[in-house]
């Protein structure tokens, strides 16, 4: 159940005629009133003898009681309250129940107080009412209505409780503003599915990915067609910006602009340059010289969020909701450069992410910053094609976000963010979505290159598998990407290094359990550990870096000596 405040008015007749009305879309049917301060107010859409301007006036009286001067400009107080579609019905009584609930518990009409606030509440449609006060009391005195809005929120959390309703997420205030009623009806008229408000978020949102200073912010918005006006102060500093979509315009042919801070918390000019400022320990410059070619920068962020993962399981909290927001640009800058067959679901994977990166943990100023300049790369290395390594090294980078976004939403649901952990587990499902389109091809090969492994080979691999990870490795066997992980082992023998070693490392930096396909969690952290190319048909085959190839396995003892040998050069 969705409680919301609108816009306080000046006339009650202009808001009873909507009530009444047909509806902008035709869409109120059979409106009348299902309760009011008075239970004998005569109902418009009911009473023959009612009218709209004597519902009026019986809620105006107290306000009209005043003198001119002491009555108030924005008298008149709307709150609609709707249900869920998957709710059931509910009768007129019921919405009579909830009405009376929502006066009492916003300081409208305080249950028992005879000389609250005027109020009714019209039905005009199944799934919701609307309520009209006037905010005067029949004392001539003004109603407290302090954090009317929270209230309103927490009372609707205990009527869907009370009826059986479904359960919506509190938030905490940190949310971006949710379009108005006007500028969805004009997306509507357009044939938009989207308001201006929300295109513009979006915009912002990935002009700022990655960027390095204020000067390219504002390029990347102009690049991005949008028309944009900065606030100058008499020194000449940048104080703040609005920015508008070239083709909205208001009734005198303006362009409509929205401030950052009105499109979300973080996008206010000033919230935007704390993502540019380094810690005070950090000798390093800030932007490191962008990479030339996608898979590179795909390797880096993957590389990147996986830092990322440590600092979430052992950080401090400003230190991880630091890490939290940076990664909602990485999300963005690989939606922007992704092919078209990932566009989809990465473009859904960053914007669900969007309200998971914000919260009242304020992010520590400085941090993150590995995972903004891997947003940076991913921007300036442009778009990836869909195969050969961009694909693969896509397909890598994916599989680590999705446990970077689900180590995200497993902070936010210890710190009773619900909003936050919700969002953040729906950009993992987008990202969960992507993969298969950026992993099928590579992870096709490797397959078939496995599936060609010699049986001896097979069995050797095996074995290091039940000896890295006795306890996964049943699962792990029997998944159908084994294959692709023998023969990901066998490049990384091939390569030199000690497949034992290098399974124990992937295992124990990160829970593996909780993975739909473990086997493709292990190819691509191997692949990145040793160092081999994400498409296998870079590869280049049997080549060995400093030692001679092994042409049959090795026996056990074998196998833990050079265990032992490579985890002490490690050390």
């Amino acid at each position: 159940m969705i409680p919301r405040i609108h816009k306080r008015g000046s006339e009650t007749i202009g808001l009873i005629r909507y009530l009444y009305g047909p509806g902008t879309h035709e869409d109120h049917t059979n409106p009348h009133l299902v309760a009011a301060f008075d239970p004998l107010t005569p109902d418009p859409g009911r009473d023959p003898q009612a009218t709209h301007g004597h519902l009026q006036r019986l809620l105006d009286q107290p306000v009209n009681a005043l003198p001119a001067g002491r009555r108030p400009k924005k008298h008149v107080w709307h709150l609609s309250v709707r249900a869920s579609p998957e709710d059931p019905i509910l009768s007129d009584d019921d919405w009579a129940a909830i009405a009376r609930r929502m006066v009492a518990a916003t300081g409208v009409a305080p249950d028992g107080d005879d000389a609250a606030c005027r109020w009714a509440a019209v039905r005009h449609a199944d799934d919701h009412i609307h309520i009209i006060a006037t905010l005067v009391r029949d004392d001539g005195r003004r109603p407290r209505l302090h954090n009317e809005a929270r209230r309103a929120q927490a009372e609707a959390r205990l009527i869907e409780a009370d009826y059986g309703l479904r359960r919506v997420t509190p938030g905490d205030g940190t949310a971006a503003k949710r379009p108005t009623s006007a500028e969805r009806h004009k997306a509507d008229r357009r044939g938009q599915q989207r308001t201006p408000r929300e295109e513009l978020r979006e915009a912002v949102r990935r002009s700022v990915a990655g960027a390095a200073s204020e000067e390219e912010f504002f390029d990347r918005l102009a690049a991005a067609g949008l028309v944009i006006r900065r606030r100058i102060a008499p020194s000449g500093d940048t104080l703040g910006y609005t920015v508008a979509l070239p083709g909205d315009r208001n009734a005198k042919g303006e362009p409509v602009f929205y401030s950052g801070s009105k499109l979300a918390p973080d996008l206010s000019l000033p919230r935007i340059r704390e993502r540019w400022a380094q810690t005070s320990e950090d000798n390093a410059p800030s932007v490191l010289p962008s990479v030339s070619r996608p898979a590179s920068a795909r390797r880096r962020a993957t590389s990147a969020a996986w830092q990322a993962l440590l600092v979430i399981d052992h950080g401090e909290n400003g230190v991880i909701a630091a890490q939290i927001a940076a990664t909602g640009e990485v999300l963005d800058a690989l939606a922007t450069t992704s092919a078209a067959h990932t566009r989809h679901e990465l473009q859904a994977a960053a914007t669900a992410f969007e309200r998971a990166s914000r919260s009242h943990v304020r992010a520590a100023r400085g941090h993150g910053q590995a995972l903004r300049q891997a947003a940076r790369d991913l921007v300036h290395s442009g778009p990836a094609f869909g195969r050969g390594e961009d694909g693969a090294t896509t397909a890598m980078v994916i599989d680590m976000l999705f446990f970077l976004t689900v180590a995200a939403a497993h902070w936010h649901a210890r710190k009773q963010h619900a909003q936050q952990a919700e969002a953040a587990h729906r950009a993992a499902a987008h990202l969960r979505a992507a993969y298969p389109s950026a992993a099928g091809h590579p992870m096709a090969l490797l397959h078939q290159r496995g599936s060609r492994l010699a049986p001896s080979w097979q069995r050797h691999h095996a074995t290091a598998v039940r000896k890295a990870l006795p306890e996964l490795a049943d699962r792990i066997l029997a998944e159908p990407g084994w294959p692709a992980l023998a023969a990901t082992l066998d490049e990384a023998r091939t390569a030199g290094r000690n497949p034992a070693v290098l399974l124990s490392q992937a295992a124990t930096r990160r829970e593996l359990d909780t993975a739909e396909r473990m086997s493709d969690v292990l190819v691509w952290r191997l692949r990145r550990m040793a160092g081999l190319p994400a498409d296998p048909q870079n590869s280049r085959s049997r080549h060995v870096r400093g030692t001679a190839a092994i042409s049959s396995p090795p026996r056990a003892e074998q196998i833990d000596t050079r265990s032992a040998n490579s985890s002490r050069r490690q050390r």
